[in-house]
């Protein structure tokens, strides 16, 4: 147990007519002091925690804006969770209480004006609505407001360790694979030296020997998680590489040894999720890493596109 981790904490749970239960646990001897000290935090201990603090935890990160603004016991409702473990995580976390938890969720709110829009719409849908349609795209626009305030600070050093890659490896499997391929077509117009983690015919071992302490690698995933992106998270990690999760949790599997963590909504009223909120992120951080490269990579694409019409990719009008 770290050093630092050596304040006793302890609750009485009660359970229909039992005697109550002492919980005696080991929080924080000091709080995080901003939100990304909590972040931090959160997503160093989060496997040592009890199911119920992961659920709570969890949804703390995914939603910063509404636990600024709710009541604990909305948010427990929310959560899934008793409006107790709230209590119990922020004493675990070095808190005195909830109130002073939520104060840092309520500071970053004041820092990030653009957080105002996402919570006035607070993710709205058109559940009454009984056309299909206008409810997906109310759907899409809400993951997209929801998705710039948790991603849009990060993009930037994100880009910057893409930039400085010898190398970029890019994965995503199943549903997520259509994401890593936008990604990976995106980045080949003007770079050459960017690779599509396919893992067909079994072969996915094989191309993770390739990645090195110098590249980056690019995983995208979300619930239900992809086993094979885990595998490409663990392996970048073992490998010394920079990683780069693009994902909906900042306490998903891929997310919580990452070093840089880009989160998207993908709520729908449909069967599938949608895609639309990391389409953005996917294609606001090529363009940054445009936007980083400079002329270079404003040449490098204009020559690909030159290829492109000269081998007849496309169809004259």
């Amino acid at each position: 147990m770290q050093q630092m981790l050596h304040r006793p904490g302890k609750c009485l749970l009660t359970s229909g007519g039992h005697r109550p239960i002492l919980v005696i646990f080991m929080s924080l001897a000091h709080p995080p002091r901003s939100f990304s000290e909590l972040e931090a935090s959160i997503r160093e201990r989060f496997n040592d925690m009890r199911p119920q603090f992961q659920a709570g935890a969890a949804f703390l990160l995914d939603n910063p804006g509404e636990v600024a603004v709710s009541t604990m016991r909305a948010l427990s409702q929310r959560a899934q969770v008793q409006p107790s473990t709230f209590v119990r995580l922020a004493q675990y976390l070095g808190f005195a209480g909830w109130a002073e938890l939520r104060s840092l969720f309520v500071e970053r709110l004041a820092g990030e004006p653009k957080a105002y829009a996402f919570k006035a719409k607070n993710i709205v849908r058109r559940s009454n609505s009984d056309k299909l349609v206008a409810e997906l795209f109310e759907a899409q626009r809400a993951n997209l407001d929801a998705s710039e305030p948790k991603s849009a600070d990060r993009m930037l050093a994100a880009a910057r360790a893409l930039a400085k890659a010898r190398h970029v490896h890019i994965a995503g499997f199943r549903a997520a694979f259509s994401i890593s391929f936008l990604l990976h077509y995106l980045y080949r117009l003007f770079r050459p030296t960017v690779s599509l983690v396919r893992a067909s015919e079994g072969a996915l071992e094989l191309e993770l020997r390739a990645i090195a302490p110098q590249d980056a690698v690019v995983v995208v995933s979300f619930a239900p998680y992809s086993a094979e992106a885990v595998r490409v998270a663990e392996v970048a990690k073992e490998a010394g590489a920079r990683l780069i999760a693009l994902t909906d949790s900042a306490v998903a599997p891929i997310a919580l040894k990452a070093d840089h963590c880009l989160l998207f909504s993908h709520d729908s009223p449909s069967f599938f999720p949608s895609m639309a909120a990391a389409t953005a992120v996917a294609e606001s951080l090529i363009e940054l890493v445009i936007s980083i490269d400079d002329d270079h990579a404003v040449k490098r694409l204009e020559v690909a596109e030159g290829q492109l019409h000269r081998t007849g990719a496309y169809v004259s009008r």
